[in-house]
């Protein structure tokens, strides 16, 4: 499964980069762990950020940060086979969440919930 991780990013920082780092940091703690499952993990700040870059912002919350920061993880979710949440308080994520189950994805919490792999 193509399994994106949403959690908090932005989300209690203040917009202070060390702690939107660290966030980061926290949301990719659960991709290895997918991977070794047989997945492939997906963070869509991963995708966003360069973007971001590109784009001219010079700040989260300017036009380009808001153009491309939660479209890209909607936009991720049509291709995602699943969503893993990780714990902290995140709009973005709960967003995502909303929205992969609206569209009937499996939503996991807990590593021991993802099923592994099929072997091939």
């Amino acid at each position: 499964m193509l399994i994106l991780i949403a959690g908090p990013y932005r989300s209690g920082t203040n917009d202070d980069p060390e702690l939107m780092k660290q966030n980061l940091t926290n949301l990719e703690a659960v991709a290895l762990p997918l991977f070794r499952k047989g997945h492939v993990p997906m963070i869509g700040e991963w995708v966003a950020l360069p973007l971001i870059h590109l784009a001219g912002s010079v700040r989260p919350g300017d036009a380009a940060w808001e153009e491309i920061q939660y479209p890209v993880a909607h936009r991720l979710l049509d291709k995602c086979d699943a969503v893993f949440r990780i714990p902290g308080a995140s709009k973005g994520a709960d967003q995502d969440v909303q929205l992969a189950l609206a569209r009937g994805l499996p939503v996991y919490y807990q590593l021991a919930e993802v099923p592994p792999a099929a072997q091939r």
